[in-house]
């Protein structure tokens, strides 16, 4: 048995597991157009399989707004699926839904500010636009002097085709780590593709399990070549605490 062999076996099997799970590159093929983003058919079976099984909870953990990652996850207000949206600034609790943050007027009205500047100045280059952030804005592939000059300390990430701001300091580390004390998981399952990703796959606990899908370099312990290859992994999990728990 490999060493991925014994920590997907362990987490498979640890009395109550959280597999929470990047949505874009991770469960839904990379698209031009972000809100025509849906999941695999076979992805969407393991999310649904994992999140009837008993002591399972499962998130999507997704830099997308919550309004847009609903849309796009087609979730609705009987989901037993958790979501952390804009990175951990903003979740939505099974039995409970949307829950309130408190936004700071001076940034939000900046960040008003800065996206119809932004699209202002990129609207005639053609591949450049704006998708506005629920705590900040996300700019396909123009440059930033503007908001670094603007927002000094807006938190900066960058993802697939895509330069994104802030003034929420949240990330998908935080996001998970919130997740697990909220459900009391005593052991994770995160997955996902892209740079942002790394920032919970590098804060995972010994016990838990770290799953990169494609290419490129990662600090996760599996590797996966695509989405078909993460539900591979998905659905050996359910299989495995289905047969354990027998």
């Amino acid at each position: 048995m490999t060493a991925a062999d014994a920590a997907l076996e362990a987490v498979s099997t640890t009395p109550v597991l959280l597999v929470a799970l990047d949505f874009d590159g991770t469960l839904a093929p990379l698209v031009d157009d972000p809100m025509t983003a849906r999941m695999t058919p076979r992805a969407r079976a393991a999310v649904d399989a994992l999140a009837a099984l008993p002591d399972t909870v499962v998130a999507l953990v997704s830099g997308r707004s919550l309004g847009h990652l609903r849309e796009i996850a087609e979730h609705d207000d009987a989901s037993p699926v958790w979501l952390a949206a804009s990175h951990g600034a903003q979740f939505w609790t099974p039995g409970a839904g949307e829950e309130a943050a408190a936004d700071d007027a001076d940034d939000l009205a900046l960040r008003d500010r800065l996206q119809a500047t932004i699209s202002d100045g990129v609207g005639h280059l053609e591949g450049v636009w704006i998708e506005p952030k629920e705590f900040g804005v996300g700019v396909h592939t123009t440059p930033d002097r503007l908001v670094a000059e603007e927002a000094p300390d807006w938190r900066r990430r960058t993802g697939h085709d895509i330069l994104e701001f802030a003034f929420r300091h949240e990330g998908k580390d935080s996001a998970v780590a919130r997740l697990r004390e909220r459900t009391g998981a005593t052991a994770v399952i995160f997955a996902g593709d892209d740079v942002t990703d790394e920032d919970a796959l590098g804060a995972l606990a010994t016990g838990d399990l770290g799953i990169h899908v494609g290419t490129g370099d990662t600090v996760a312990a599996l590797k996966v070549a695509d989405i078909d290859g993460l539900v591979d992994v998905l659905e050996a999990v359910a299989h495995q605490r289905v047969v354990h728990a027998q």
